[in-house]
């Protein structure tokens, strides 16, 4: 199905995957031989890599370390993601209050 390429994070690397997921190489490799997951060759910076879809992957974790493992590395994903965010926009917030501070010094306070 080429939804499942397309669409921010829908897809990820092999290297991600044994990351995020503690998968090997190896269990990507006869995953991709038996049929139970699509990858598609792609580059990053000019290093060769396979691009494989996160549904599949996700089922493959399942099935291999159990639900239980499923969840908890996709809670510590999403857990990192808004500690992300978090972060970005604490740095927001400190640029806008220093640009704040700026407009207030140069006379705008009858707002």
């Amino acid at each position: 199905m080429s939804e499942d390429w397309s669409g921010k994070g829908a897809t990820l690397t092999d290297g991600t995957a044994c990351r995020e997921f503690g998968l090997s190489r190896e269990e990507i490799l006869a995953a991709i031989r038996s049929g139970e997951l699509q990858f598609r060759e792609a580059s990053i910076h000019g290093n060769p890599c396979l691009r494989l879809v996160r549904r599949e992957v996700e089922a493959l974790v399942g099935r291999i370390r159990g639900a239980d493992y499923l969840l908890g590395q996709q809670t510590r994903r999403e857990l990192a993601e808004v500690e992300s965010e978090l972060r970005r926009l604490k740095k927001l917030v400190a640029e806008l209050e220093v640009r704040k501070a700026a407009l207030v010094g140069r006379g705008g306070k009858g707002y």
